[in-house]
This record gives C-alpha cells, structure tokens and sequence, in this order.
C-alpha cells in the first residue's frame, strides 16, 4: 500500500518499505532491543473509542500495524491491551509468515507482556494458539496450566520487575533486537519514564471522539520531565497522517 511521504522527503512509498528503514535500525551491542511503540489517536486526544483502538483506524493504519508486526521479533502490550483487544495470533496471514522465515526470522514475532499483581487473561484467542509463543514478566506465580500457547513466565523480584530489566532479559535469553510496543498507554509512559523507547509511530486519525473517559496515548503519573520529542518522518493517506518521532 502506497502513502505520500511529506517530510523530510517528498516521495511515494510503500509502507513496507518505510517500516523496513527504520526496523533495520538495530542497535548491535546493545543490552537491550531497538523499541518501536505505535498509537493511534483521534484530532481531540482520544486513544480509543468504547474502550479499543481499532475504532479510529482506517485501511493505512491497518497496513502500518501489519508492517510493523511483520518487520519485528517481538511485540509487547499490557495485559490490559491485550484483553481488551482480545489478542490472537500475531500474523494470521501464512505469506506473511512465510515472508519473515525468508527474512531469517522466526515465522512470528514473540509475544510479552508484564504483570506486578500475576494475572493474565488466558481466556484470550492468544493463549489457545499452539503455536504462539509467549513470554511473562511477572512478580508472581502464575498457572497457565489451561493455555495452549507456549507460555514461559519470567519471576522477577518487585525491585526488578521493570521494562528496562524485561527488555534486556528479551536480548540475552531471546536474541530480541526490535521490539515492538503496542500499548497501552500505562505502558508506554512507562517505557517513556525509563528512556527505553526509541521510535513513537503515531497515527493522527481525522476523527472527533468528543468527551467521555478515553485514554490519551499515555496515562498515569506525569513524567517527571517533559520529553521533546524529534519529528523525523510525516506520511499522508486520506486524509490521515502518520507521524514518527525519535525518544531517545
């Protein structure tokens, strides 16, 4: 799917393409992976409409949430995300996964969340896939005796249960180098919070929520300095646009 780019080049391109530019960004040496986050949010600051984000994408949205998941080795989100958008397999289309084995990366990216409190919500499409992989960081024990997806729960003590330790144990036990983070927004505020995201994709949807209790990309405590953001890519399809903005 083609879009125009309108900063800092004036070009058409496929989308594909422009997420491979920045994906092949990896960081060698690193401890830990090159993290892409990716938001949506209507033109009043709503990240979701009756509590999901779907409701406020458009067809280039969708193919930029493809692009990315197809280009990375592992996707995070909250437990939180991950039930409310009810997860299931991460590429459903077997092109695609056959595409990445061409790549020389596994046929999915690797799922993981973390969770302070245990709970995972299992009864997801995710956790009765066989084939998905799943990785936990977690302060407490966890039955997922009942989930048919390869679960492996990482107990960490609450002094290190943080992005920054789950990240750098992604890279030395699962060779993670880009890692892709799909919300929710307690979780990128965190991520922002520990300076351990690199890339913000950000879709601006031309849509009017109005008030209510939707989220903004992020929430929870302010941070304790504003991060300045640097607008590195701007893209246009129908009327939406698509931002990317370096963190780090």
């Amino acid at each position: 799917m083609k879009f125009s780019e309108l900063w800092p080049l004036n070009r058409e391109i496929e989308i594909e393409a422009y997420v491979g530019e920045v994906v092949g960004a990896d960081m060698p040496g690193t401890e830990r992976p090159f993290t892409l986050v990716n938001f949506i949010s209507s033109v009043d600051g709503r990240a979701t409409i009756n509590g999901r984000s779907g409701g406020l994408g458009d067809d280039g949205d969708k193919a930029l949430f493809r692009a990315l998941r197809q280009g990375v080795d592992a996707v995070l989100a909250g437990t939180g995300t991950l039930r409310a958008e009810r997860y299931g397999r991460m590429l459903g289309d077997p092109a695609a996964r056959e595409r990445r084995l061409e790549q020389g990366l596994s046929s999915e990216p690797l799922v993981c969340t973390l969770t302070r409190g245990g709970t995972l919500p299992l009864e997801i499409p995710l956790f009765a896939e066989p084939e998905a992989r799943v990785v936990v960081f977690s302060g407490a024990d966890i039955d997922t005796s009942g989930a048919q997806a390869q679960v492996e729960v990482v107990r960490l003590p609450a002094d290190q249960l943080t992005f920054t330790q789950a990240l750098r144990q992604l890279r030395a036990m699962h060779g993670v180098r880009t890692l892709l983070c799909e919300g929710g927004p307690r979780v990128f505020a965190e991520l922002a919070r520990e300076a351990v995201a690199d890339q913000l994709f950000l879709t601006l949807s031309s849509t009017l929520v109005g008030g209510g209790s939707a989220p903004a990309i992020t929430s929870g405590p302010p941070l304790p300095m504003p991060d300045r953001l640097r607008l590195e890519g701007v893209l246009e399809r129908d009327g939406t646009l698509f931002l990317r903005y370096g963190l780090t």
